[in-house]
């Protein structure tokens, strides 16, 4: 994986992370989804310790400011969701590099996420489509999409 920020984004199974990173992560997801998006909802949901499931992070100074979740489907396909960036890190490109690293990790499989509606076109510019209407998750419009353009896995 290249980019700005490839050295700072990191990929483990939940048996790799040691308990203060993943204190911190899952820190950082309850306090954008929960705290930030008033969402009260079961954030810890099992997922985490599937061993199909990979945990992307991205850090700077020693702390993560971003993370998203990569998890294996019943039906082969990947799923990408929980993707988070603490607030003031926003709009400096952790993202697209948590992407990009996602991305490289499920390379030509079939990959699937529900995106927050207002987000659909950022998605749209790593390949996603929308694959259905826009449905409620905890008050928040989303959209289904799956990835169509499986052979660039390093879209933008």
């Amino acid at each position: 994986m290249t980019g700005p920020y490839a050295d700072a984004v990191q990929l483990a199974p939940f048996a790799d992370l040691d308990a203060r990173t993943a204190y911190w992560l899952w820190q950082l997801r309850v306090d954008v989804f929960v705290v930030e998006q008033h969402c009260v909802y079961r954030e810890l949901d099992g997922r985490d310790l599937e061993t199909g499931t990979r945990h992307v992070w991205a850090q700077r100074d020693g702390a993560p400011v971003g993370y998203l979740r990569v998890l294996s489907e019943p039906d082969g396909a990947r799923r990408i969701g929980r993707v988070c960036v603490a607030a003031p890190a926003r709009g400096q490109g952790w993202a697209g590099a948590m992407m990009r690293r996602a991305l490289h990790e499920v390379g030509g499989r079939r990959c699937v996420l529900d995106a927050q509606a207002h987000l659909a076109a950022w998605y749209a510019r790593w390949g996603f489509a929308a694959t259905g209407p826009e449905f409620l998750d905890d008050g928040i419009p989303h959209v289904p999409m799956e990835r169509r353009d499986l052979g660039r896995p390093g879209l933008p």
